[in-house]
This record gives structure tokens, C-alpha cells and sequence, in this order.
């Protein structure tokens, strides 16, 4: 979910859902600890539960961008090794870490070792692949998890598809490996102690529950990203939530809109995550384009998305 779920994108979510974790795009160690850009770890109180992802291989590093998190506030620290792209196989972390099981233990285990000086209890967790190209038995994939308890871990959250390093574009390593639920399941009944939370192909209310049958958590990614009242469906069924309008979402939303942009920020960083919010709705189309072909223009403001939902209250 990098260049996605930014602070903007998450404000709105929260709105959707109130009681999901909400995870941030992933951030590299580097750019904390190296590049010094704590402004990455910016956030409102109002997302809170928020995890905040990190990508990296350096133990010391990882712990130090670890400890960051903690300081800003964050209630959990991740450390992805399930991303098989590219730019992050170069850095050497992501899912190519899955080959090396015992580094990322280590990795885990200094950041452990940095946010246990906090006063509060900030969990330090792992997210990755059922496997890598031939690495592709349920083996590999115990022997990653006992790895990880014996690091302390305590959550996993597992994409139920393997990453192929070479020969498949991130898109296609989203699409192409089959789905093995199953391989999640007998993980979860294997190591009980565990929790197990599963990502990876779930789009509906029904596969949501459905997992939560056998695990303890899911995960949605891309599905949310694209029909963001999905999580609003999630939170009513689950919860008894009453089902907010899309219409009242946005009105509640409005107030950090207008603030968002009187501290300058262009309209077009949160529109941008708006976009899908009317998927499969009659005049979805419409609202799309508005704010698509209006939101990057000079001045744009609450007026453009008051305009996007005109048609749809005419149709």
C-alpha cells in the first residue's frame, strides 16, 4: 500500500470504521534513522488504533525506527517482509527476507529489545507470504513462524500467496500465485498460541466472516483501497454499527478538509482517496471524474466534492 494509505487516506477510513487498526503505508528504517524524515510518522489522534509499517533488514536500524514509532505515538510497529517489489527487493527487504528467516528474527527481536522502554505495551509484529518462487511447502512457512515466536512475536498477519522475486510485477504477485487459504488455516491450529491474521483476495462481508471462523483477524488491503464503504459494511455486520450514509461520511469529513487545505495542502492528496467511495453506486462515474478532472486545479476546494455528489442526488 505504498504512495496509498497516507494520513489522508487513513482520517477517512477511521470514519468508515471505527474500531479497525489501520496500518500506514510501509516506511523504510533509512528514511527514519538515515534520511531523517520523522515527518512520515505524522498523524492525528483521531486514527488511533494505528500500526506503523516498516520495511528494512538492519537490526540496529529497525530498532531505532522502531523506537520512533513508539515515541510518536504509534499502538503497534509491523515490519513487512511480504512486499515482492521491486525497489524494495533492492533495499533487501520485503518478501526477499522470507529467504532469511533467522536475520529477520534478529530484526524482530531489536525492535522488541527499543520499544520495551516505552510506559506502554507496543506490540511488535510481522506481516508476510505463505512463501518465495520455489519455497512453496508448508515447511518453509513453519519453520518462518517458529522463528518468529521464538522473536516474540505475537501477531502474524499472513498474505495467503507466495511472492515470485523474479518474473511477476507486484500487480501480478497480487493476482497470479493461487490463494492457500488452507495453508493459514493449519498454521493457526498448528501454533494456537499465535495470532493469526489473513490478508490476500478477501473482497466481501460473507469471505470476511468466513475467515474469522478459523482465524483471528483479516486484513484488507487493495479491496478497501477501491471500495472504501466496504469497511463501513465490515464494522455494521460485525459489530451492529449502524450503516453510515456515504453522504453523511463526507460531511464529516469536511471539517478536516477545510483545515487540511487552510495549512495548505492541495485539495487533489485527498480526493485522490475518495475516488472509490461510491463503487458500484449509481452516478459512482460521475463523482469520479469530477473530482478527478477538478481537484488538481488551483483553488479547489469543498465546493468541487458538493458539486461530484450533485449528479448522484439527481439520478
Amino acid at each position: 500500500m505504498m504512495d496509498w494509505t497516507d494520513r489522508h487516506c487513513r482520517y477517512f477510513h477511521r470514519l468508515l470504521s471505527p474500531r479497525a487498526r489501520l496500518y500506514t503505508e510501509m516506511v523504510t528504517s533509512a528514511a527514519l534513522v538515515r534520511g531523517k524524515q520523522l515527518r512520515l510518522l505524522e498523524h492525528s489522534q483521531q486514527e488511533h488504533p494505528l500500526a506503523l509499517q516498516l520495511g528494512g533488514s538492519e537490526p540496529h536500524e529497525l530498532a531505532q525506527a522502531a523506537r520512533f514509532g513508539a515515541e510518536a505515538g504509534y499502538d503497534e510497529i509491523n515490519l513487512n517482509v511480504g512486499c515482492p517489489s521491486d525497489r524494495v527487493q533492492s533495499g533487501r527487504f520485503g518478501a526477499c527476507l522470507m529467504r532469511e528467516p533467522a536475520l529477520v528474527g534478529e530484526c524482530v527481536k531489536a525492535m522488541r529489545d527499543a520499544v520495551t522502554d516505552s510506559n506502554r505495551h507496543v506490540p511488535v509484529t510481522v506481516k508476510c507470504r505463505i512463501g518465495v518462487d520455489d519455497q512453496d511447502d508448508y515447511a518453509g512457512l513453519q519453520h518462518f513462524t517458529e522463528l518468529m515466536l521464538e522473536a516474540g512475536v505475537e501477531v502474524l498477519m499472513v498474505h495467503a500467496r507466495k511472492a515470485w522475486l523474479k518474473g511477476l510485477s507486484p500487480k501480478e504477485n497480487r493476482e497470479v500465485p493461487p490463494l492457500d487459504y488452507a495453508r493459514v488455516y493449519r498454521l493457526k491450529r498448528e501454533f494456537p498460541e499465535l495470532v493469526v491474521v489473513i490478508n490476500g483476495g478477501i473482497t466481501t462481508v460473507a469471505q470476511v466472516q468466513a475467515h474469522l471462523a478459523q482465524l483471528d483477524g483479516v486484513m484488507l488491503g487493495r479491496a478497501a483501497y477501491h471500495d472504501p464503504y466496504l469497511l463501513a459494511q465490515v464494522e455494521h455486520a460485525l459489530h451492529g454499527e449502524p450503516l453510515p450514509t456515504r453522504e453523511s461520511v463526507l460531511q464529516r469529513l469536511r471539517p478536516y478538509i477545510e483545515a487540511e487545505l487552510a495549512r495548505g495542502t492541495a485539495l487533489k492528496h485527498i480526493s485522490r482517496h475518495l475516488l472509490g467511495l461510491y463503487q458500484g453506486e449509481p452516478g459512482a462515474r460521475a463523482f469520479r471524474r469530477t473530482i478527478s478532472e477538478g481537484a488538481h486545479l488551483p483553488g479547489a476546494g469543498w465546493d468541487l466534492l458538493e458539486q461530484a455528489q450533485a449528479p448522484r442526488a439527481a439520478a
